[in-house]
């Protein structure tokens, strides 16, 4: 099978895409496009290796990453919640004989088995949009069984709140129950120049590689839950924080060894699996 299915330089330009379907970007959608070829090939790269595989993209805009992902992936999935760039992605849709599936639709009302087949499993490549990455990828972290790895656009802060380690400033929910599922690594800031039009903050590329099996073992939901419960008073002691929560938390942190006066960021996400699992036993009515 050859590695080049597809030549994006016989394309026009993506600034004539835009222009052609009177398209432009909405902040209601996050929306800042990759134009630069050169980019959006490093990127691809820091996909890994996409021949033959199955790439699904969220928020493809024109479809800029879209062109680089065709050019080496075997078939490419893109969910795309406007409407207006329809157009443009089923005419890339043509020229790609039959190697691009367009879904108009909102990712997080979306489960990827119900755009995957039952026998295989895909690679996950987006510029996500800003206003809801972090609702789409808690989303996908939901269920990662179709999910081989995850190469995905964010601002700079988010970025580092789902790579940051215990202790970090930036350590959160969102730390937690991501390196919980997945290794995380971040790869390479993009500068907001990159974009169209460019945004007032720094991106950052990451990749999340689903671990073969949770480093410790807990309910989501209940680790959700206890993760919500203290970092949204991320300054107060646990002891008061998880009264939200739990009525009397002193109860489950001494079950689990943890000092009542430690803050949110001062937890390990083994303590953290800890408090939810005991969490767990308190309110199993309450969780799926």
């Amino acid at each position: 099978m050859s590695r080049n299915y597809f030549d994006s330089t016989f394309l026009p330009p993506l600034r004539e895409v835009i222009r052609s379907n009177n398209l432009s970007s909405r902040n209601s959608y996050g929306q800042h496009f990759l134009l630069d070829i050169n980019l959006i090939r490093r990127i691809v790269k820091n996909a890994g290796n996409l021949v033959g595989e199955t790439v699904i993209e969220i928020g493809p805009g024109p479809g800029g990453l879209t062109r680089g992902l065709l050019e080496v992936a075997e078939k490419v999935i893109v969910i795309e919640r406007d409407h207006r760039f329809s157009n443009a992605l089923q005419q890339l849709a043509i020229k790609s004989n039959g190697r691009l599936e367009v879904i108009i639709g909102d990712a997080t009302q979306i489960f990827l088995k119900e755009v995957i087949s039952s026998n295989r499993t895909a690679k996950i490549v987006s510029n996500l949009p800003y206003n809801a990455g972090t609702k789409i990828l808690i989303h996908w972290l939901r269920d990662l069984s179709r999910i081989n790895s995850m190469t995905l656009m964010f601002q700079k802060e988010v970025a580092e709140r789902i790579t940051a380690r215990s202790g970090n400033k930036s350590y959160g929910r969102l730390s937690i129950l991501s390196q919980w599922l997945c290794h995380t690594q971040k790869l390479f800031n993009v500068p907001a120049s990159a974009f169209v039009p460019a945004p007032k903050v720094i991106s950052s590329l990451i990749t999340l590689k689903p671990r073969t099996s949770k480093i410790f073992p807990a309910k989501f939901s209940a680790l959700e839950a206890v993760t919500r419960a203290t970092f949204g008073q991320r300054r107060k002691m646990l002891k008061s924080s998880l009264k939200t929560l739990i009525e009397c938390p002193e109860i489950i942190l001494h079950d689990t060894e943890i000092d009542t006066t430690m803050r949110a960021e001062q937890i390990s996400i083994e303590k953290y699996c800890a408090i939810a699992r005991n969490y767990a036993k308190i309110h199993s009515t309450d969780l799926n």
